[in-house]
């Protein structure tokens, strides 16, 4: 059955044909490519290291960094690429986006340029894998109590802690982490060959079976002068890093809502009930029309915030409030398909349960929502809660 995302008020038309055809031609290499062999990875918790030159070849590594080899395309492209990739798991979409948001970005921002030159190029083709060490077995919400330490020593620096629920870190070839040096935090490009830096599987999963989650354990790491990323200090850095991967975030769950949406009408037209299908009654029209609104809704925040980016006008709290929004709406509409499917909603054959667990923790990380309402609520008042 061919898929077409919602276009109820004709969001479409506020597209230009180059942002159109990233997203057709995404769509086309999920339906074609990827769709059929997500089942079997998500039971057995693996991920398809052979789509990594795929999305490297259709542009999804650092999608919007210009320059050093990379795709060098909008932010709507990235948004839009980034929707029909989680249409098929968020968990591959979370390998896209830390790939490019929160290792190619930092890089392409705060790095030198012969960090630029040496890294992004095989970043964008999917030579190097990367990861991103920030969140901590005791600092998720607040980075800035981080316990990871890094020490100056003769040419360069010994980094020691341990850093937790690592998209990619198992299977990265480099890993940008945080550390507190001298008390401010600072961010190192670290090869995960290097002495004293090993990672864990974390496994046992209900929620993102297909994305590879990790702790990275890093004793008496050293690290060279030159991998220190020389323009950046205090958490500025880590959190506008944050910024780039929410933004791609507020477009990917339409992705996973779509999804849904989209299952649950077909469901509902062909599953008969009383001798009338589903989609004949009040109730799950009522449910399919609520659909309808929200997902119409987000699509345009996230067009707006995509404009405002291209602009250099986005602010973080901006992206907090669609993050926020987009992500509760995707899970919401996710747990009524999941109902709208009766039985049927518990079982793989069906990916709305897929999709309804994985929201559960993109609606968690990268910032809960009670922490986005917190930074919106400062940003309006000019009082913050959070502390």
């Amino acid at each position: 059955m061919s898929y077409n995302s919602l276009n109820f008020l004709n969001v479409d038309k506020l597209f230009t044909k180059e942002e159109l055809s990233i997203r057709n031609s995404v769509r086309s290499f999920v339906n074609n490519e990827v769709l059929d062999i997500i089942q079997s990875h998500n039971r057995n918790e693996t991920f398809p290291k052979e789509l990594i030159k795929k999305f490297a070849s259709l542009g999804l590594l650092g999608t919007n960094i210009k320059g050093y080899n990379c795709p060098g395309l909008s932010d709507v492209c990235y948004g839009l690429a980034m929707q029909e990739i989680e249409r098929a798991d968020s968990g591959l979409r979370s390998f896209c986006s830390v790939q490019g948001s929160l290792v190619m970005y930092p890089i392409w921002a705060f790095g030198s340029e012969d960090q630029k030159n040496k890294y992004l190029p095989k970043l964008a083709s999917g030579d190097f894998i990367g990861c991103f060490g920030l969140t901590e077995p005791d600092a998720g919400s607040n980075p800035g109590g981080m316990q990871t330490k890094a020490t100056k020593v003769d040419g360069g620096y010994k980094l020691t802690g341990n850093k937790m629920w690592i998209t990619n870190g198992c299977i990265a070839d480099v890993a940008i982490v945080w550390a507190k040096l001298d008390g401010k935090v600072r961010g190192f490009i670290i090869e995960t060959n290097s002495p004293g830096f090993s990672t864990t599987t974390m496994k046992g999963k209900f929620s993102l079976r297909m994305s590879v989650t990790s702790e990275l354990h890093m004793q008496d790491c050293f690290v060279a002068e030159e991998q220190i990323l020389p323009n950046c200090e205090g958490l500025k850095g880590p959190l506008s890093c944050l910024t780039q991967a929410r933004y791609g975030i507020t477009w990917g769950v339409l992705g996973a809502a779509n999804a849904c949406y989209d299952i649950a009408l077909n469901y509902s037209k062909t599953r008969v009930i009383f001798d009338k299908p589903l989609a004949a009654y009040q109730l799950a029209q009522a449910k399919l029309v609520k659909m309808v609104q929200e997902i119409t809704k987000a699509q345009f925040l996230s067009l707006q915030l995509g404009r405002l980016k291209e602009s250099n006008e986005l602010t973080p709290a901006q992206v907090s409030l669609v993050k926020m929004n987009n992500c509760k709406m995707a899970l919401e509409i996710a747990r009524e398909a999941r109902d709208m499917l009766g039985a049927n909603g518990v079982i793989d054959e069906y990916p709305v349960i897929r999709h309804m667990l994985n929201l559960e923790s993109v609606n968690t990380y990268e910032g809960t929502e009670d922490i986005h309402r917190l930074v919106i609520g400062m940003n309006v008042t000019g009082h913050s809660a959070i502390k």
